[in-house]
């Protein structure tokens, strides 16, 4: 599978996690190289768009992005 094309401009890897390098590969290889589609931060970027995402979202936090996307997407359809 190919690098997650969201990865070199990714604010949680280059501000969160910028001086804790071995715990951003770790995450890098699970989520960015092997399959960004279970990647918490992707999939909000990909319903709502890269400025939804909070910056301290790990890649791991998946209920919570599900929570944002839902409670975003409806506060988008009331107005």
């Amino acid at each position: 599978m190919p690098e997650c094309e969201l990865l070199k401009k990714c604010a949680f890897f280059n501000d969160q996690l910028a001086n804790m390098p071995g715990h951003a590969e770790l995450f890098k290889d699970l989520y960015c190289r092997r399959d960004n589609k279970i990647c918490a931060r992707y999939m909000i970027a990909e319903k709502l768009g890269r400025e939804s995402i909070p910056k301290d979202l790990f890649p791991n936090h998946v209920e919570m992005a599900k929570e944002i996307i839902t409670y975003l997407s409806s506060k988008q359809k009331s107005h």
